[in-house]
């Protein structure tokens, strides 16, 4: 074990590698701010990958009067767009309606109503949904997305899917966003302006001395230690964010983290057209629908306590069994388990408000300075994927009271790499891509200009054939592809690129994944030369 000094004092120094982080990391960057971020693992691997992959308003949320967070989501959901149009793109969402739909009996709107109209016992009538989405098209000023319609299931492709119950139903935008490549993405934008992006690094200990920070981490492969110096720590550990207050930094905090498990189930396809669902069941939960991976159908996502971070969370059997008889309820066909291909888990850090339930505890971020040890900490609770970038914008507002930052917010509409054509233009993309490399399938090329944008052309090079992309690991994935994942985007193992960089994981046998990590761990240079 080699131990590297610390010679130099950053501004920031970032703990944790999900999309809050990175986000911080890459605003701060902007500003001229010095920056070095640590995560433990890979980047995105907890919560910012296991996400329901919305950019969305949260049109529930609009029931628990969380009105300033979803406005500032339903914003932020063009300015986003605007900025990654290959890594996300609007969807229409259809709601369909029927009398047995609940509220979940604690929110504030559930309540009012049963005050003031016993007689509905909970239910969610007509004119509240239609009011409701009424708010959700017109708080955030939208420019890009379509608005609410209403569509006749009898008649609509949309219905053919669902039991004849359903007659009538709402549509309304949301957007789609590729989560995990969010993340690495604005790790990259991060690292191109200056930031020192450390993966499979942990912290092991921080203490202030002199009013700086002196942080210890050590390199999860090379076992190397290195010391650092920081003017200010960013706790951005997600579920672990508590964690780190208490064993890492040992500040006494009464601030507290709610640790929330959302599960997902992915199926085969389960029918032909491209919009979601939102299904309201009668304990007034709600789950989604969604096309996925152009073959499959993502279900999801439940709410259970989960309460130590530590512990990998995973779709419990009830849990999937949950989701299975949830979306029952709905299709004309029902699903069992063996039309489950994949499931998957993530832990919401939720900002631990004392609410009764998971369902309930705020989903809006919460920002706080500690300055009791002498050296500034910014603690980061909850949030969401949506307003990430608003979030970090917000960071750097706290960060500006106990550090100089010169510049202000820059990132509104500013492109992540890949994402420098209009919100329009991914049919036009795929076209020059095919034009120029003539042997990528249609599949091929959507994938690639789907991931990688206007760098698409930038990791297949002067290629003439396929065979000039040198091994072929299956599923369109080239060793081409593998080497610019790990010599720009941080990648080191198969499951970094299978499952976070892209998920043909679920087109790829074990064989062929166990083929990918052997010829990534042959090949692959010092994490340090990475993203140059």
């Amino acid at each position: 074990m080699t131990h590297t000094a610390a010679d130099t004092v950053t501004d920031l120094f970032i703990i944790g590698g999900g999309i809050n982080g990175c986000g911080i990391a890459r605003d701060a960057t902007g500003r001229g701010l010095s920056v070095t971020l640590a995560e433990m693992n890979d980047l995105a691997s907890a919560t910012s990958s296991s996400s329901t992959k919305l950019f969305h308003g949260g049109l529930r949320y609009l029931e628990y009067f969380e009105f300033r967070l979803v406005r500032e989501a339903l914003i932020e959901r063009e300015v986003l767009l605007s900025a990654m149009p290959h890594i996300s793109w609007p969807m229409r969402f259809v709601l369909p309606y029927h009398k047995d739909m609940r509220f979940e009996s604690e929110t504030p709107t559930s309540k009012l109503l049963s005050l003031f109209m016993p007689w509905m016992k909970g239910r969610r009538p007509a004119w509240l949904i239609r009011l409701g989405l009424f708010m959700y098209d017109n708080l955030g000023g939208r420019k890009i997305l379509p608005g609410t319609s209403t569509v006749d299931l009898r008649a609509a492709p949309e219905g053919k899917p669902l039991e004849d119950r359903f007659e009538k139903a709402y549509e309304y935008s949301d957007c789609w966003i590729e989560d995990s490549r969010l993340v690495v993405l604005n790790a990259r934008d991060a690292a191109a302006r200056g930031a020192e992006i450390l993966t499979r690094t942990k912290v092991k200990s921080a203490h202030p001395e002199d009013g700086l920070w002196h942080i210890e981490t050590v390199n999860a492969e090379t076992g190397e230690t290195r010391a650092h110096k920081a003017r200010m720590l960013v706790n951005a550990g997600g579920p672990w964010v508590g964690d780190i207050i208490q064993t890492k930094v040992r500040v006494n905090s009464r601030e507290g983290v709610r640790l929330v498990r959302g599960s997902h189930i992915v199926t085969k396809r389960l029918y032909d057209h491209d919009k979601c669902y939102f299904f309201q069941g009668t304990d007034g939960r709600i789950i989604f629908s969604i096309p996925y991976e152009t073959d499959f159908t993502l279900i999801g996502t439940t709410d259970a306590e989960h309460d130590d971070p530590s512990v990998k969370p995973v779709c419990t059997p009830e849990e999937r069994r949950y989701l299975i008889d949830f979306a029952n309820h709905y299709f004309r066909k029902d699903l069992t388990d063996e039309d489950v291909v994949w499931t998957y888990s993530g832990v919401r850090p939720l900002y631990d408000d004392g609410a009764s339930s998971a369902t309930a505890a705020t989903r809006d971020y919460t920002l706080k300075v500690d300055t009791s040890t002498g050296a500034p900490m910014l603690n980061i609770f909850g949030g969401k994927i949506t307003t990430y970038r608003r979030l970090a914008e917000s960071a750097l507002e706290k960060i500006g009271t106990q550090l100089k930052v010169t510049k202000g917010a820059w990132t509104a509409g500013v492109p992540l790499p890949g994402g420098d054509f209009p919100v329009t233009g991914v049919a036009d993309q795929i076209g020059a891509l095919k034009a120029k490399y003539p042997f990528l399938t249609e599949f091929w090329a959507k994938r690639l200009v789907r991931a990688y944008g206007t760098e698409a052309k930038k990791v297949l090079g002067d290629a003439k054939a396929a065979a000039d992309l040198g091994q072929d690991f299956g599923a369109t994935m080239t060793e081409a592809e593998v080497t610019w994942l790990m010599d720009h985007e941080f990648a080191r193992t198969a499951e970094d690129v299978v499952w976070r960089r892209n998920k043909l994981g679920l087109r790829l046998d074990r064989a062929q994944i166990e083929a990918l990590n052997t010829w990534m761990t042959q090949n692959r240079r010092d994490a340090s030369a990475a993203a140059e």
